[in-house]
């Protein structure tokens, strides 16, 4: 068992103590501070700027004055409502599936549906830098887990050969994101639809950082690349672009009736509240429709001037851009400069990423303005080269 001090002390030494902090997040990409300053917020996964959307509040008002606060049940009991289901078929439609089951989070999904895939007969295939909750998952089911080289579709052959040469008919999921968390990168879905054809295995990809932000509807990278049927489960969180909370996955029929008779994250745990999967399914709309499309053409522009200023000309559309420093501390001062000038860029440090690659995890939203970004890209340039 942990000494609490002594664990604590150990962190703090290392430069690895966190603390929460009060944040209020305002309209137009901004944040006001504990100490009443407003800041431009670089660190919202609020990709689209839903969060505050109107027609987002109207909703969650509306069913909060029909249904209550709360769920006040399990799925399972009397907890699934109208709303819950309206926002699963609106998933399924987008995503182009049979069905479509919401989860409480994101990491509840990770954990109920990669638990109800594999056992302790199979084994899970997952890129090295896939997300913490993915690895949990994959540990809760009981499965074998291995890991291939980020991104890296050799590795990825010489591991599927293997349990394929070692196992002939043995169980396989392969899992990815689509867009990497803190790094921002693309996982090459094409090349790995192949391989996971080619030896007979499943693909569950997580689109947290894709959906909304990616692809002609916003369904993500998958639809993006035309990929999207020949992924056998879309993974995602509604707390990313969709600007709310909650999780799903959008598979077949029959497998999202496994999920229901089998996910503990799903079956244990008191239903998302009404208002939010209200909330969730105007997102949805919004995505799907002009407007998303729009504000999907507004990050496009806003990343593309970041990765102009920062040189990085022709880098793929996405919201995340890591600024990589290495060592905590470093990481911890940068964040301070840039506090200093009006941006709130908080310090990522081991073991959300690697060991020495602390970072500055910037994100840029449709809710920015040119300016802001603009400004953004001094003052980075100014921090990494001090010109």
């Amino acid at each position: 068992m942990k000494n609490p001090e002594q664990f604590l002390s150990e962190l703090k030494s290392a430069g690895l103590l966190r603390v929460l902090r009060d944040v209020e997040c305002l309209p137009g990409g901004m944040a006001r501070l504990a100490d009443g300053r407003k800041v431009v917020n670089l660190a919202s996964n609020d990709y689209l700027g839903l969060a505050h959307h109107p027609s987002l509040a109207e909703a969650f008002s509306r069913a909060v004055r029909d249904e209550g606060a709360g769920a006040m049940a399990s799925r399972l009991v009397t907890g699934t409502r109208r709303e819950h289901s309206c926002l699963e078929e609106a998933l399924a439609a987008l995503k182009g599936t049979e069905a479509a089951v919401s989860f409480s989070s994101g990491y509840a999904t990770s954990l109920g549906v990669i638990a109800s895939i594999a056992d302790r007969e199979d084994t899970v295939l997952m890129d090295k830098l896939s997300h913490a909750s993915l690895i949990d998952g994959a540990r809760l089911s009981g499965a074998r887990l291995s890991t291939f080289l980020h991104n890296d579709m050799e590795s990825l052959r010489k591991k599927l050969q293997h349990l394929r040469n070692a196992n002939p008919s043995g169980g396989i999921l392969v899992v990815t994101e689509s867009v990497f968390s803190m790094d921002g990168d693309r996982a090459p879905l094409r090349e790995i639809v192949r391989l996971k054809d080619e030896f007979g295995a499943l693909l569950l990809v997580d689109e947290a950082h894709g959906f909304g932000v990616l692809g002609e509807h916003g369904a993500g990278l998958a639809e993006e690349l035309g990929v999207s049927s020949r992924i056998d489960f879309q993974m995602g969180t509604l707390s990313k672009a969709a600007g709310v909370s909650g999780g799903y996955v959008a598979c077949s029929r029959a497998w999202a009736d496994v999920m229901v008779n089998s996910a503990r994250s799903l079956i244990y745990s008191t239903a998302p509240p009404p208002a939010l999967a209200a909330a969730a399914l105007a997102a949805v709309e919004v995505i799907r429709s002009g407007e998303g499309k729009e504000l999907r053409r507004r990050v496009s522009v806003l990343a593309n001037s970041l990765s102009a200023a920062l040189g990085m000309p022709g880098r793929p559309v996405s919201s995340i851009f890591p600024v990589v420093v290495g060592e905590n501390d470093a990481a911890l001062a940068a964040a301070d400069a840039l506090l200093e000038q009006g941006f709130l860029a908080p310090a990522i440090r081991y073991p959300t990423v690697p060991r020495g690659t602390a970072r500055l995890r910037i994100t840029v939203t449709a809710a920015h303005e040119s300016g802001q970004v603009t400004r953004l890209g001094t003052a980075l340039k100014e921090l990494l080269h001090g010109k």
